[in-house]
């Protein structure tokens, strides 16, 4: 399969493209500046613009390209970013796929579990309905962003994805929630200064990253509309708290309090302390089964790709 993937650069688009290859795929990157190589293909969220001419020939997209969200304060300017970077984007893919006359069969458009609000302790599925919050939102804007794709008779499948767990990550995306990347909490919790946030009761609906792109891949020829992309046993940060000091055998009792991630994150602290909990139903229901199902695993995976 021929597939053009947005934010190739990213966290997981850095991780999905070699994946995609070892499997057989031919990918083309969709970069915002001028292209410097074949493989490359040229778009502007912004603007509106793509090079339909390199899409020509091309089977599949996956749209991952987005402003991140926990690496700045979120001020009224950067809600605004945040927002406009994922509808305008989506827009601008979705309009150049359905221009393309079914030439293309799969948008896969990314999406986040944001999309349920906080649920507390109550476990959803994708049958649930859109939350409240401004991720809530967001989300359900961003998946609706995708219209002019469906409306073209295209299959659109929106992952929505939990906290990917990582072993390492450049700065700039390790910061990038919902990213959890070792490289940063390593050297924090090896020097036994790790604890929870808040009062850790709140659920974390976390996904490997190797988990992620096999579920990326997976989804090239299954299933549509909203899939969660969530291992099927979500824990409390308590728990992935003690399961990281349990991998590193160091002591996790400096907790973070609820009022200094409000005052350090802002409003964007929410995420974090905020609980959602989700079940992979569409994914387990097709036969997707996961390589780390359990924060355990997760966990001991991304260390050993560090």
């Amino acid at each position: 399969m021929r597939v053009a993937v947005t934010g190739a650069s990213g966290l997981i688009g850095s991780a999905l493209v070699p994946h995609l290859q070892t499997g057989g795929h031919e990918v083309l990157r969709m970069v915002r500046r001028p292209t410097t190589r074949p493989d490359e293909i040229q778009w502007d969220p912004v603007s509106g613009f793509v090079d339909l001419r390199g899409l020509e020939g091309v089977d599949a997209v996956v749209h991952l390209a987005a402003a991140g969200a926990g690496d700045q304060r979120w001020t009224q300017a950067y809600k605004a970013e945040f927002r406009d970077s994922r509808i305008r984007g989506t827009e601008t893919i979705a309009r150049a796929v359905a221009a393309m006359d079914g030439s293309i069969s799969v948008l896969v458009s990314a999406s986040a579990i944001g999309y349920y609000g906080d649920t507390g302790d109550r476990a959803v599925d994708e049958s649930a309905p859109e939350g409240s919050g401004f991720m809530a939102d967001v989300a359900a804007a961003w998946e609706a962003a995708a219209d002019p794709a469906r409306q073209a008779g295209i299959r659109v499948v929106h992952p929505r994805t939990g906290l990917v767990i990582a072993g390492r990550a450049p700065f700039w995306q390790g910061m990038r929630w919902p990213h959890l990347s070792l490289s940063l909490l390593w050297p924090i919790f090896t020097l036994g200064a790790g604890g929870r946030l808040g009062n850790g009761k709140q659920w974390w609906s976390f996904i490997s990253l190797r988990d992620e792109v096999r579920a990326l891949t997976y989804l090239l020829d299954h299933l549509d509309g909203p899939v969660n992309l969530a291992a099927p046993n979500a824990v409390t940060n308590a728990e992935v708290t003690r399961a990281l000091g349990a991998l590193l055998r160091r002591p996790t009792v400096l907790p973070v309090p609820a009022s200094v991630l409000k005052l350090t994150l802002g409003e964007f602290s929410s995420e974090i302390l905020g609980s959602i909990r989700v079940l992979p139903t569409k994914l387990l229901d097709s036969g997707f089964t996961f390589e780390d199902p359990t924060i355990e695993q997760a966990l001991a995976w991304a260390r050993s790709t560090r």
